[in-house]
């Protein structure tokens, strides 16, 4: 069985879903994580995503959003879960479809970049090689597809990538490069923020949250 890392990207007069469009086009909440999405029936499909940010403005934008059949978040402060149930429209049609007749399986979670330079989902599928290079080709027009990794499929758990989140790997991966675990400390929150365009206040709520995480799957 083989395996496939892929991040697809689209410009901002691309509509994946009409949901998802709302939830990122506001700075006051943004989409993680897709932790599952549900097979698509009678022109409607579930997903459970991982939400950051005013979970009340979330609440508005889905209350008020036409595709939205009924939806649910739990969480506390600036974190959540959203359960939605919606119609299945724009080009998140297209790429489940996709999935389904090349017999291509998920391995969750799908996960949302937002940036200054590019707007997407990173995933990883799984199949044949002759079914991912299927899937691949059908991309549909207005959506580009960029490799990451491929090769053949070994189960990751325990794994660094099983615990983190992409960004917070990457930020984890260059802390520990440029020294910031070393004693005495080879580089700071600012060198940090600015080699990756954040805030020096992300960077560390960030890192705490990496190590919160670390700390967590240990003493598990």
């Amino acid at each position: 069985m083989r395996y496939a890392t892929i991040v697809l990207t689209w410009g901002e007069d691309v509509s994946v879903h009409p949901v998802d469009d709302l939830l990122m086009g506001t700075n006051d909440v943004a989409i993680e994580t897709i932790q599952y999405v549900g097979p698509v029936y009678e022109g409607r499909y579930v997903e459970f995503v991982e939400l950051h940010g005013d979970l009340d403005v979330a609440r508005a934008l889905l209350a008020d959003s036409p595709e939205t059949v009924e939806y649910d978040i739990v969480g506390e402060s600036d974190r959540g879960v959203l359960y939605l149930h919606c119609q299945t429209t724009g080009l998140v049609d297209d790429l489940l479809t996709i999935l389904r007749e090349q017999q291509i399986v998920l391995d969750w979670p799908m996960r949302y970049i937002d940036t200054d330079s590019e707007r997407g989902l990173q995933l990883t599928v799984l199949g044949t090689s002759e079914a991912i290079r299927r899937a691949a080709a059908e991309i549909p027009e207005g959506i580009s597809l960029r490799l990451e990794r491929m090769g053949e499929y070994e189960p990751d758990t325990g794994k660094l990538s099983s615990i983190l989140t992409e960004r917070q790997e990457t930020l984890f991966d260059l802390a520990v490069r440029e020294g910031y675990y070393e004693v005495p400390r080879e580089t700071t929150h600012r060198e940090l923020a600015d080699e990756l365009g954040l805030t020096t206040g992300t960077v560390s709520e960030r890192l705490q949250r990496i190590e919160a995480k670390l700390v967590s799957t240990y003493v598990d």
